[in-house]
């Protein structure tokens, strides 16, 4: 018995390594792509001569920097506003009692099943009639109310016990205070699985920005990387690779830093 369960187990490291593999090999043709002359590309020869010259090309061809500055400050603006919505609204769901609670947190699930490519067009028009178009505000203010982020802090919430509340409240304590003193601190690992979800999503949103931006000064890096694959220069696949990596690497260093915290937190709230 114990020699077949050796075995499976074997078996499944195996798929999964292989899965993982599968997964990454998109990100290694891009390594490999970037970090060769044009001419080498397609011989993946182990002794081919190495260039950092893509990178440095890739960085020049576009406005990077400009990208970088308004990717950030898009998805820290929908992130930080995302927090505090959910966090108002869970706290609200779990302890005011209201009799229509379950239908409103019915109501707000919904948002879950519509695909957000859906309200493009809508979206498009009440932006337009805000006068937001080609702003950072307006990629962002459509994000604003994020369901899945309340599902995630109303389920924690509802797992902490109502009798800290009650003692805070017998000694004077706020509900801002309560909710800023006690709630929040024990949902940490879930503001951060939150975040990391939320920035991977936005960071990566190509549609919406394409659709409602028209300039340089508020383009997303997803956006701006159309550049290189423009039919009327060519596909540049090594500018492609390079700028790809650039775009990516931040991502790949914040859930390698916050990985443990972010599988613990949505094992957590699964349990709840």
């Amino acid at each position: 018995m114990k020699k077949t369960d050796s075995l499976g187990g074997k078996c499944l490291n195996l798929v999964i390594w292989l899965a993982a593999l599968l997964w990454f090999l998109p990100i290694l043709v891009a390594l490999w792509v970037a970090i060769h002359p044009a001419s080498e590309q397609a011989s993946f020869s182990l002794l081919s001569p190495l260039t950092f010259d893509n990178f440095i090309n890739a960085w020049h061809a576009a406005p990077f920097a400009r990208y970088f500055l308004n990717t950030t400050l898009l998805v820290m603006m929908i992130v930080v506003v995302q927090l505090i919505l959910a966090t108002m609204a869970a706290y609200a769901l779990v302890r005011f009692k209201m009799k229509l609670s379950g239908f409103i947190f019915a109501l707000i699930l919904l948002q879950l099943m519509i695909s957000p490519d859906v309200l493009i067009l809508n979206n498009y028009k009440t932006i337009g009639a805000l006068g937001l178009r080609d702003t950072l505000t307006g990629i962002a203010l459509p994000y604003f109310a994020s369901a899945f982020a309340i599902f995630l802090l109303r389920q924690t919430f509802k797992g902490i016990p109502l009798v800290l509340e009650e003692a805070a409240i017998v000694e004077g304590a706020s509900r801002f205070y309560i909710l800023r003193t006690i709630y929040m601190p024990l949902a940490k690992p879930i503001y951060i699985a939150f975040a990391l979800v939320s920035i991977s999503f936005h960071w990566n949103d190509f549609l919406w920005p394409l659709v409602i931006t028209d300039s340089v000064n508020v383009r997303p890096l997803t956006v701006g990387l159309q550049l290189f694959s423009a039919p009327e220069q060519g596909v540049q696949w090594a500018l492609i690779g390079a700028a790809t990596l650039m775009t990516s690497l931040p991502l790949l260093v914040l859930f390698l830093i916050f990985q443990r915290q972010f599988i613990q937190s949505f094992m957590r709230a699964g349990i709840r």
